[in-house]
């Protein structure tokens, strides 16, 4: 079965990732791989703006990882995860929120650089 998307981490999505125990780890990718293949709205959804949330709930913590869409190419499209959290309450922190826009600026800004 075709993926919907490939997804990118940036260096502070994989920092965060690394730092999880394994078990922890692992259910992420697994959620990561279902959105891959199907629309699941409980776990990847879009927050606001451009920035969208890969959610996981496992051993009574919830974990998110920010994203955007990167559809520059025609061909691939990836979801770039911009970092990672633990959320502690209902509410998106909005300094969770700006680091995502900044680290989405920072990356496209680097695409026309690097072109």
């Amino acid at each position: 079965m075709d993926n919907l998307f490939n997804i990118i981490f940036l260096d502070e999505a994989f920092e965060f990732l690394s730092s999880l125990d394994k078990k922890h780890y692992e259910k992420i990718l697994f959620n990561i791989r279902k959105v891959q293949i199907e629309q699941d709205p409980e776990i990847f959804k879009k927050l606001k703006e451009e920035i969208w949330e890969i959610r996981t709930l496992y051993q009574g913590l919830q974990y998110r990882l920010l994203a955007f869409w990167d559809k520059t190419d025609t061909e691939n499209t990836l979801v770039i995860s911009t970092h990672g959290f633990i959320k502690k309450s209902r509410k998106l922190p909005e300094k969770e929120f700006h680091r995502a826009k900044q680290l989405r600026t920072n990356y496209f800004a680097d695409q026309v650089n690097n072109k």
